[in-house]
């Protein structure tokens, strides 16, 4: 059974584009580990939404996530950012379709 990652990330005003930059860095990283399927980075288009970007990512199992995201590569790619860009990581199933 896979699992679904959901991610929303706050970004300040004005650092939009180091936050893309800051995800096509990470996003790179993951397509690259075993067990990564897909991801797909989803920006708002209304003021009032309560996340400016929303990553929803699938992977085959908690298992290759959690090795991919524990790595000392991945540690170091992503601490610079952790509180510029504070983020809200889950991972979910489907139950219904």
């Amino acid at each position: 059974m896979t699992v679904i990652l959901i991610n929303p990330f706050d970004v300040p005003k004005g650092k939009e584009d180091e936050a893309l930059a800051f995800w096509d860095r990470a996003a790179d990283y993951m397509r690259k580990q075993p067990g990564f399927i897909s991801t797909r980075l989803h920006r708002t288009v209304v003021p009032w939404a309560r996340f400016y970007l929303i990553n929803v990512a699938e992977w085959e199992s908690i298992t290759h996530f959690e090795a991919a995201i524990n790595s000392e590569e991945f540690k170091k790619l992503t601490e610079p950012y952790m509180e510029v860009f504070p983020h809200y990581p889950g991972l979910y199933e489907i139950v219904r379709n």
